[in-house]
């Protein structure tokens, strides 16, 4: 698995958490449990009643127990986006602890 984690070092990642958040930001480090370490991160919260907020987090670490995805982000895509005019239904958690 770590191996694989490679691929995404110093790019700009997604990731879903177990408890159904999304956070982005630039992959800086982990290790062989999955700990994540990303620089200049941001929390996007959704919301069917206002479009997408973006929290700013900065230098952010997310156990490796808590992942439940990671995918790398096409920064070109999602520079276009207007977040302020998305609205969606905020995740649920992933799975029950």
């Amino acid at each position: 698995m770590t191996q694989a984690l490679d691929t995404f070092m110093n790019k700009v990642i997604s990731v879903i958490t177990g408890d159904g958040r999304n956070i982005v930001g630039m992959m800086k480090g982990f290790d062989q449990t999955v700990n994540l370490i990303l620089e200049d991160s941001h929390e996007r919260v959704y919301s069917t009643q206002a479009g997408i907020e973006q929290v700013p987090l900065g230098l952010y670490i997310i156990r490796g127990d808590n992942v439940a995805l990671i995918g790398e982000l096409d920064e070109d895509i999602d520079k276009r986006l207007d977040f302020a005019n998305i609205k969606a239904e905020p995740l649920g958690p992933i799975w029950v602890l």
